[in-house]
């Protein structure tokens, strides 16, 4: 069965949205005052944060009506962006498709907190060993981050734009036809 490019998107965006509000929703309701909560050695805690700036709160010093312009507005122009070059790119891999979809799901993602949140973003997982920890992330936040890095390793991100009528490899190029026999 060969899936189109925007089934490909669609079926990301739902599952990416999806997962990652249906988390926030459990965080909101089970972590929410209740402290952290520390699994295998500490080397993975549950603890409940609203995050009102960007990654790892950058920017959360900012007025309010600025993150908002910025963490909102310019967010939401970006994805619309970015999905609008994935739906009119002819010569894009599923794997970039992919890739772009949950970026842009993640993105959703936390664009529907910062909506209904009053600008902040519930964050609920962090990582590490010891001093050495990530910050307090979501499941928005993993879409975004595999997202990103399987458009850097996607090849066809890393290729020279075609010039319109030539061939992308000279080995793709019709050999020129034989000259006609002639009869003497």
């Amino acid at each position: 069965m060969k899936l189109g490019k925007i089934t490909i998107v669609l079926f990301v965006l739902l599952g990416s949205v999806g997962c990652d509000q249906v988390t926030k929703v459990a965080a909101r309701q089970h972590l929410d005052g209740r402290g952290t909560l520390s699994y295998l050695g500490d080397t993975f805690r549950l603890t409940y944060a609203e995050n009102h700036g960007a990654f790892l709160g950058m920017g959360s010093s900012l007025p309010e009506g600025m993150r908002t312009l910025i963490f909102t507005g310019l967010v939401a122009v970006f994805l619309l962006g970015l999905l609008v070059w994935v739906l009119r790119t002819a010569d894009i891999s599923k794997m970039a498709v992919v890739a772009a979809s949950l970026v842009i799901g993640g993105g959703i993602g936390n664009l529907i907190d910062r909506v209904a949140f009053n600008g902040g973003v519930t964050d609920f997982m962090n990582m590490g060993i010891g001093s050495l920890r990530t910050g307090i992330f979501n499941v928005a936040d993993v879409w975004i981050m595999a997202g990103v890095v399987l458009l850097a390793l996607t090849p066809d991100m890393w290729r020279a734009p075609e010039e319109p009528g030539a061939a992308s490899d000279p080995d793709d190029a019709e050999a020129p036809a034989d000259p006609p026999e002639t009869s003497s």
